[in-house]
């Protein structure tokens, strides 16, 4: 049975095409740091590399074996993992990708994107302080 298989999009392909398509646009994406796909594919792969980042981000023996199970290139793993042990997204807790639409292609009509890496250190909101509101006597204006 395929219960916990039937999640995700199926790009208009059978499953084993859908898985490999997704593995080879992740490898890509990581060799290139920018690639240009349709805006479903880009979709499609954000899950996969945010979690391949987590597990770089980790640096443990387990996460590579991980990594190199959903990526099929160990020298590609061993490159994610040194930018991770840099501190390339050190400071970023998600959102490791950012995409960019470009239009449509000429042929038919298909929506293309940039789906790129985020190399940017991670600006953290400042914080408003909220205003401290000073409580008046009310109770003293009552007596008077």
């Amino acid at each position: 049975m395929r219960h916990y298989k039937k999640h995700g999009m199926k790009l208009g392909t059978d499953a084993s095409h859908t898985k490999a398509m997704k593995k080879s646009l992740v490898c890509a994406l990581f060799e290139h740091d920018r690639i240009k796909t349709t805006v479903t594919r880009a979709k499609a792969i954000r899950p996969d590399v945010d979690r391949v980042i987590t597990w770089a981000k980790r640096g443990d023996l387990a996460a590579r074996r991980f990594a190199i199970a959903q990526l099929g290139d160990k020298e590609l793993v061993r490159e994610i993992f040194e930018k991770a042990a840099q501190g390339m997204w050190a400071d970023r807790q998600g959102g490791y990708t950012r995409i960019m639409k470009l239009g449509t292609r000429k042929g038919d009509n298909a929506e293309i994107v940039i789906i790129e890496l985020v190399t940017e250190p991670c600006q953290p909101k400042a914080k408003v302080a909220a205003p401290v509101a000073v409580a008046e006597p009310v109770a003293e204006e009552a007596a008077e």
